[in-house]
């Protein structure tokens, strides 16, 4: 594929026309929303186990905050690019204007392999770069999350070295934190949930007996697991999964609680009992009522999407579907419930955790999963309608709402004529 077709920023900034186009909007929204009001490049100094000193460099972008302060994750990886943290801001403004939340699209990101380093390594590199980032971020201005290769003890870290700057305990500067420190119970869970919560409603729209339905889940981290194992619990049968070492599966049907011992003990799902090795491709085609891409973007190209059989595709990763599989599945008449809407889960909990925060006040988990069903099912039955409406997929319908209530913000403001 061309590295057009596979540039995120480029993928996101065409997602964005089309809804601007489809919503009859001036072009002064698209010229606003193509590109993020602000992208902070950084360069991060660290003193390494052997005494030399490594330069880390790390962005940080801000979409649009007509709404409200910038939210979105952080994330440590090999393959971190401009580029690509961008467009993953873009698409937060518009996860949570989806789902109705009092924020825009952040996004962060440090080109580093977590994996070489050491614990006091992570943990210098996770303070320097809430130095360089420590003007433009706060409870009011830009609250970042765990992502790719981070997580809730390398968000403690950077509040920690935040309220050291500002003198005092700014816990509501991150989401994804240790539950002592102001985390939110329910979080951990929250992103696969929301994707199973949604793909249930669309198997109800559909006449999908949620109880008789046959799954497959691309991905066994956090959020694929999690969707597994809570699907499973409706009644569900998840026929097959993969991860990073490969995939099983069995068409009577997975014991999700006994693979994810399995893979704790093991490190791998592959070599669970009863099952047969699949590769990537073919478990995402697969016979199947409900597909759950939880891996990584673009997975489900047009190659993969001419041999999908799934009815639903809920996407619990960011991105996993190119533009050109997109109309591929469309055109079979698959349901694709986007990234924007299906795994919002994480970032409606982590505002949950945000106004927690504010509060000083803290909800029980029975609390949380009660406040994110409603919130999820609202989002889905204002896409879902939009799509009936327009006549359009459902993440052209999902960009539709988000665009549009940016787009009022934006106007009431006075940032459009």
């Amino acid at each position: 594929m061309s590295e057009e077709t596979l540039n995120p920023f480029l993928i996101a900034q065409k997602q964005v026309r089309e809804a601007v186009t489809e919503l009859g909007l001036p072009d002064a929204v698209y010229e606003i929303l193509k590109q993020p009001l602000r992208v902070l490049e950084v360069a991060i100094p660290v003193v390494m186990d052997d005494g030399r000193v490594q330069i880390f460099m790390g962005y940080r972008s801000q979409h649009n905050d007509a709404v409200g302060p910038a939210k979105g994750g952080l994330r440590f990886a090999p393959g971190v690019t401009v580029d690509e943290v961008k467009a993953l801001s873009m698409w937060m403004t518009f996860k949570c204007a989806t789902l109705g939340l009092p924020y825009g699209g952040g996004k962060g990101g440090v080109i580093c392999d977590p994996k070489k380093l050491s614990s006091r390594e992570l943990e210098a590199l996770s303070r320097g770069y809430i130095q360089a980032v420590s003007q433009i971020v706060g409870p009011d201005k830009d609250i970042p999350a765990p992502d790719v290769y981070t997580n809730p003890q390398i968000m403690a870290w950077m509040v920690d070295e935040f309220s050291r700057i500002r003198e005092h305990n700014a816990f509501g500067l991150m989401t994804g934190k240790p539950l002592i420190i102001g985390g939110s119970a329910g979080r951990g869970t929250a992103t696969g949930r929301g994707c199973v919560i949604v793909a249930a409603a669309a198997a109800d729209k559909l006449g999908i007996d949620i109880k008789k339905a046959r799954v497959v889940v691309e991905g066994f981290g956090n959020a694929g697991s999690v969707a597994a194992a809570i699907i499973s619990e409706m009644g569900a049968s998840v026929i097959a999964c993969n991860d990073s070492t490969g995939g099983i599966h069995s068409p009577r049907g997975l014991d999700v609680k006994a693979v994810i011992a399995h893979k704790q003990k093991t490190g791998s799902v592959l070599g669970f009992p009863g099952t047969v090795p699949v590769t990537n491709e073919e478990l995402l085609q697969l016979e199947c009522d409900i597909l759950i891409p939880a891996a990584l973007e673009n997975q489900i190209t047009e190659t993969v999407a001419l041999g999908v059989k799934a009815r639903i595709v809920s996407e619990a990763a960011n991105g996993p579907t190119t533009p050109e599989a997109d109309a591929i599945l469309s055109g079979k008449g698959v349901l694709v419930l986007p990234d924007v809407l299906a795994s919002a889960g994480g970032v409606t909990v982590s505002y949950f955790e945000w106004v927690q925060n504010l509060m000083s006040y803290y909800w029980t988990e029975k609390e949380v999963h009660e406040k994110l069903t409603v919130m999820m099912n609202r989002a889905f039955d204002a896409v879902y309608q939009m799509h009936e409406q327009k006549k359009v997929t459902m993440r052209r319908a999902a960009f539709m709402v988000a665009v549009s209530r940016v787009a009022e913000a934006m106007k009431v403001r006075g940032w459009l004529d």
